[in-house]
C-alpha cells in the first residue's frame, strides 16, 4: 500500500492556510497528529528540517501527520499575529485532521515556537493523546500555562540550546507537573545539528512506549 500524500488549503481565520497531510506507509494510522513549525519572522516553514523529521518519525510509527503553515508563510494567507493567531491557526488544523480522521485519537507536536503553539494548544484541548515540545525555548518567560495543561508532555531538548539552556531548562521542567516526559539530545545547537538521526530515533521511541 503507498503512502498517501496530500497537499491541500484549510480555511483558516485569515485566509486559506497551505497544508500537507501525510499517512504513514505500508499500515493503517493509529494516530494523527498536527504538527507546528517555528517562529515565521525567523524563516520557519512546515518544511523546516526539525520539523520535517519529527512528522517523519511520528508517520513511521503509524501516525497520520498533518503540517501546516501559519498565515502569511509561503503559501497561506493572512499576516504574522504574535502567538494568538498562530493559536488559531492551530486550532482550525486541529479541527480538519479530526474531521478526516474521527475515528483516531489526536496528538500535537512542534518545534521551537512551534512547540509554544501545540503546548497553548493542548492546554485548550485536554481531550489530546499527548504533546511534543522539540527545543521548547525557555527565554520566553511566560510559562506559567504550562502547569495547567492535563495532556501528558513530552519535552525534546537539545544539550546545547542557546534557546532552552539546560541550566535553565532543568528546574523549569522539574517544576512542572505530571504526566511529563524529558529527553534530552547530544545536539549541537536548537536545530539539533549533527543529531538529527538520534533526534528522530528519539521521537519514534518516545510515541511507542
Amino acid at each position: 500500500m503507498a503512502r498517501r500524500i496530500e497537499s491541500l488549503f484549510i480555511a483558516g481565520p485569515a485566509g486559506t492556510l497551505e497544508a500537507l497531510i501525510e499517512e504513514p506507509e505500508q499500515r493503517d494510522a493509529v494516530e494523527a497528529a498536527l504538527i507546528c513549525h517555528p517562529h515565521p519572522l525567523h524563516g520557519g516553514t512546515m518544511h523546516n528540517k526539525v520539523v520535517y523529521r519529527l512528522a517523519r518519525g511520528l508517520r513511521q510509527t503509524g501516525r497520520v501527520v498533518l503540517r501546516f503553515n501559519y498565515r502569511g508563510v509561503n503559501l497561506s494567507e493572512g499576516e504574522h499575529a504574535h502567538g494568538q493567531g498562530e493559536i488559531d491557526d492551530a486550532r482550525v488544523s486541529l479541527e480538519e485532521l479530526r474531521r478526516r480522521y474521527p475515528s483516531l485519537p489526536v496528538m500535537i507536536g512542534g518545534f521551537s515556537f512551534g512547540s509554544r503553539i501545540a503546548l497553548k494548544t493542548a492546554l485548550a484541548h485536554p481531550e489530546l493523546s499527548r504533546v511534543i515540545a522539540v527545543g521548547y525555548p525557555t527565554t520566553y518567560k511566560n510559562r506559567t500555562y504550562i502547569n495547567e495543561i492535563k495532556v501528558p508532555k513530552i519535552f525534546i531538548q537539545s544539550t546545547h540550546d542557546v534557546h532552552g539552556p539546560r541550566e535553565d531548562f532543568e528546574p523549569f521542567f522539574a517544576a512542572l507537573p505530571e504526566p511529563k516526559r524529558l529527553i534530552w539530545i547530544e545536539a549541537g545547537d536548537h536545530f539539533f545539528r549533527d543529531a538529527l538521526d538520534p533526534f528522530e530515533q528519539a521521537v519514534k521511541e518516545a510515541v511507542s512506549d
